[in-house]
């Protein structure tokens, strides 16, 4: 690696960027403004934001950084975008950056950078093989594109232990400590808005919330959750589940069939700016995916969002914010197997039953937050463009 320092300087720093994502979600406006303090770089989107994985209710989002947004059409689940090739090989790019998704854009980027003699980064957050029968049938081309690309920018160690395994040289990967913008998160909420928040849920005075925030989908593991809930058996305390997806009727059902609907609110969707608040009266936060064969949840923001609020995070192990080393085992939350109700009852009971414990915990999520910021997940990117710039 180079030991070339970063400067903010970007006619200094020289290479000119390509960098190939699918879309700009609402997490990634503060991200992509501190990369292009630094480096000349142009953006460019292949998606309108249609994937299987997005809120649709989310949108896309732009913001101080030069991108473009190309028009593409679908085959099938593969976003054809005809003028990223062109764009491409004519915007006299140094370095070309592209994210993992894109079935069409992946490997044009890849070659692309290869016909033009240019260094290639992968940007990733996968952590296993997938097992869809696409993914199978595409691994040797994955594992072909890890292997070969000039440098890999990652979430965490979890992924670059995951790659380390595939036959990627260590010295390669580039960690880019996932992060949201903090100072979106960590205001202080006055107590009027948490008051309307627990009216507008029929939160009653002095009973304590479990939430839950993100898609109702089933790779989320919410059945688990709603199973370790019941167990514990407490009239003190709610479950709040914020968020849309295919899975909530199914949720309400289960809640009715375990006898606790009457302890449930289902929030629907709110939009990310409004969540603040519902992080703020939070006594704990609970993350319960679970590994399928399509999906082994890369991060889980949300976890660093409910931090920036002081809320202890009980997540499993197939979440990455819990591989990846934010979420501390018995420190700033609790790590429990996937798919074990048992084990999620216990901690959630555990920060629940133990005031002195959650406050502990809570200082902890504050002074750990601070260290996972966009300026350091930024800096794993420039030491990966520095590092295949200086070859």
């Amino acid at each position: 690696m180079s030991d070339a320092p970063l400067t903010s300087d970007k006619t200094a720093q020289g290479p000119k960027v390509a960098f190939v994502a699918n879309f700009c979600p609402h997490y990634r406006v503060r991200t992509f403004e501190t990369l292009s303090k630094y480096l000349d770089i142009d953006f460019l989107f292949f998606s309108k934001g249609d994937e299987w994985f997005w809120l649709q209710q989310h949108g896309v989002r732009s913001g101080d950084f030069h991108y473009e947004y190309l028009p593409g059409f679908r085959l099938g689940r593969t976003r054809i975008t005809p003028t990223l090739p062109w764009k491409l090989w004519h915007g006299d790019y140094d370095v070309y950056v592209k994210g993992i998704t894109g079935r069409f854009a992946l490997p044009i980027t890849y070659l692309i950078a290869r016909l033009k003699r240019k260094p290639f980064i992968l940007w990733t957050s996968i952590w296993m093989r997938l097992q869809t029968p696409f993914h199978r049938l595409a691994f040797p081309l994955t594992r072909y594109i890890y292997r070969h690309a000039d440098a890999i920018v990652v979430y965490g160690e979890h992924v670059k232990s995951y790659l380390v395994g595939e036959g990627v040289p260590a010295e390669q990967i580039f960690i880019a400590a996932h992060a949201v913008d903090n100072d979106a998160y960590n205001r202080e909420v006055p107590e009027e808005e948490k008051a309307a928040w627990r009216q507008k849920l029929g939160i009653a005075p002095g009973q304590k919330v479990v939430l839950y925030l993100g898609r109702l989908e089933e790779l989320k593991g919410l059945a688990y959750l709603l199973e370790a809930f019941a167990s514990l058996q407490r009239d003190d305390t709610v479950l709040v589940l914020v968020g849309a997806g295919s899975q909530r009727s199914h949720l309400e059902r289960l809640a009715d069939e375990k006898a606790i609907a009457d302890r449930v609110r289902f929030a629907g969707y709110v939009p990310p700016e409004k969540t603040v608040p519902l992080y703020a009266i939070a006594w704990v936060y609970v993350l319960p995916s679970i590994t399928t064969p399509h999906f082994k949840e890369p991060w889980g923001l949300v976890v660093n969002e409910a931090f920036n609020q002081g809320v202890p995070v009980v997540a499993t192990d197939a979440v990455g914010a819990a591989a990846g080393g934010l979420v501390q085992d018995g420190i700033n939350g609790f790590v429990v197997p996937e798919r074990d109700s048992a084990a999620l009852a216990s901690a959630i009971g555990r920060v629940l039953d133990d005031a002195g414990l959650r406050e502990r915990m809570s200082k902890n999520t504050r002074s750990t937050i601070v260290e996972w910021d966009n300026e350091r997940m930024v800096k794993g990117f420039r030491e990966a463009i520095a590092y295949v710039s200086a070859g």
